[in-house]
């Protein structure tokens, strides 16, 4: 009697697991979907800005992220047919594919935390220096037009104020056209608007665009981090789950070849 019990409480068990890595792999594929949604939206929104950072870590830890999110989708899958089979082999796999995402969105979110701590030391090291030097140069187009819409998005002017802008090679050679600062520092762009730096005309912005752009950075960072290590901590949950499914298929194994 004793027996028959035990053999039904660990049935019952098998079969709670069971549903327990449906309803995790349900929540593993919204988890991945906002992952790779995180991922791909900080690439496509925030390109343009890329190029003014002096590295490449807020990109690499959009990539990392847009890397988990497909992998889910993958793993996702392979988990759903791993738990309907029962098979040790097809969940020690699942089991390993969800270590690996949780060591990778765990990267991200490391990284993006790390990259959170000295944002402000890099902007205020590099920002003047790549938009005083870079600005409407031969062969960087891709920063001028950086520097263009970080202005007009955060209506600002410089990187600390306008004033940075006397310090430019541009602004210094004849292709300025007697501009004292570019054109999209205006509140109302037309032809040659930056040869008047009066505050009615343009942006005068307390802290310029290294302390906005600092923000905005930031609090994306802060997404990509929280986001990351949360859906890394829901990963290692399946992990375990994953793994105690794996004990009573093997118990159940090893019963019913004693039984032969």
């Amino acid at each position: 009697m004793s027996m028959a019990y035990k053999d039904d409480e660990e049935d019952w068990l098998t079969v709670c697991l069971k549903y327990l890595l449906f309803l995790f792999n349900f929540l593993f594929w919204v988890g991945g979907a906002a992952v790779l949604g995180v991922g791909v939206w900080t690439l496509v929104e925030k390109s343009d800005y890329l190029s003014l950072l002096a590295s490449s870590t807020f990109a690499v830890s959009a990539y990392i992220l847009i890397l988990a999110g497909g992998l889910v989708v993958v793993t996702g899958f392979l988990g759903c047919c791993a738990v309907i089979r029962e098979q040790r082999s097809c969940l020690s796999t699942y089991f390993f594919f969800l270590l690996l995402i949780f060591l990778i969105e765990l990267v991200a979110g490391v990284l993006a935390y790390v990259y959170y701590q000295r944002l402000s030391d890099e902007l205020k090291e590099h920002l003047n220096q790549t938009m005083t030097e870079n600005y409407a140069q031969p062969g960087k187009e891709t920063i001028t037009s950086a520097v263009d819409r970080l202005q007009q998005d955060f209506k600002c002017c410089g990187s600390n104020n306008s004033q940075d802008w006397t310090l430019s090679v541009y602004i210094r050679s004849e292709r300025s056209g007697g501009r004292v600062v570019p054109d999209s520092c205006c509140k109302t762009i037309t032809a040659d608007c930056g040869r008047r730096d009066h505050p009615s005309n343009i942006y005068k912005v307390e802290g310029g665009c290294i302390t906005k752009l600092e923000q905005f950075l930031a609090d994306h960072l802060l997404v990509i981090g929280a986001v990351g290590i949360g859906v890394a901590c829901l990963q290692l949950a399946g992990a375990l789950l994953t793994a105690c499914f794996i004990y009573l298929l093997y118990k159940e194994e090893e019963e019913d070849f004693g039984a032969l």
